[in-house]
């Protein structure tokens, strides 16, 4: 199994903090491109990034029109965001992030939700008892997906479980959580359909009325959208703004040397201690 390690450059809480990734030979990398999707090849165990810790508030992913891909925190309108705490919820109830070479294509119309792709990797929710750490990557079991509207989009989360979970052996499809973890997939639901709300955006739709889809349709949609990120890669649809800059797809002309991805990651400022988060990141939403 190959192994990850993690370059930090800025400071965090900050606009120019970034998390950049390496291999196990020390060479940089991109986690969007270079990670493979699936964690034990042969079998339907996929790799996952992690963006956001369980628990925490910072609203971080990876920066899919960066070199390099680092993971970054999302602004909005020039301030850092940060998920609003919605009653009885804390920060993000899961481990959150993405399955490496995947794409959710934003000019393909999902024939399930009428809507097209949200124009990033897909997201991942991962179930397990491990608050994971930010930049680790993680193997996942998929258990099931639910299909969010997210502003006229479609946003597939993925439910998933670490497979070094001690209770990951119990969990084999989505009604496995519900059996063994009751009232999580009710949260979940509750988690996406509000968490904007505090910012003064309506409440998240989905698609089949926000019922969860089992194991087999959410390995295919993961397919489907490793699918439309080969075709990013080699050029055969328009990623607009999207960054493929890697370091090991021989058949992408995106590949760049060792040399032009350490000059990448040098230029950004050195990593400095971590500036203090807003003092309303802890406030308590009622909706």
């Amino acid at each position: 199994m190959a192994s990850y390690s993690v370059e930090e450059r800025g400071c965090s809480n900050s606009l120019d903090y970034r998390i950049y990734f390496k291999n196990d030979q020390g060479e940089y990398i991109s986690p969007f491109h270079d990670i493979p999707i699936n964690g034990d090849p042969g079998k339907d165990v996929f790799n996952m990034v992690v963006e956001i810790p369980r628990w925490t508030n910072a609203k971080m992913e990876i920066a899919t029109k960066d070199p390099l891909n680092p993971i970054k925190q999302d602004v909005k309108k020039g301030k850092l965001r940060y998920v609003a705490n919605v009653f009885p919820h804390k920060g993000y109830i899961w481990n959150y992030g993405a399955i490496p070479q995947t794409w959710e294509d934003p000019a393909h119309k999902d024939e399930n939700t009428g809507c097209c792709g949200d124009n990033d990797p897909i997201d991942v929710c991962e179930i397990g008892s491990k608050v994971c750490s930010r930049g680790e990557i993680i193997q996942v079991k998929v258990l099931g997906t639910l299909a969010l509207i997210d502003e006229g989009e479609t946003d597939w989360k993925i439910i998933a479980i670490n497979i070094e979970d001690p209770d990951a052996a119990k969990f084999n499809n989505i009604d496995d959580v519900r059996r063994i973890k009751p009232g999580y997939l009710e949260a979940t639901v509750d988690w996406f359909r509000k968490y904007k709300v505090p910012d003064g955006k309506p409440e998240n739709q989905f698609a089949f009325n926000g019922e969860f889809k089992d194991r087999d349709f959410a390995i295919d949609v993961i397919k489907s959208t490793h699918k439309f990120w080969k075709a990013l890669v080699t050029k055969k649809t328009d990623g607009g703004e999207i960054c493929c800059t890697n370091t090991t797809l021989a058949d992408s002309s995106f590949c760049c040397s060792q040399t032009s991805a350490a000059s990448t990651v040098t230029s950004a400022p050195a990593c400095g201690p971590a500036h203090p988060k807003p003092v309303d990141v802890d406030k308590w939403f009622y909706c």
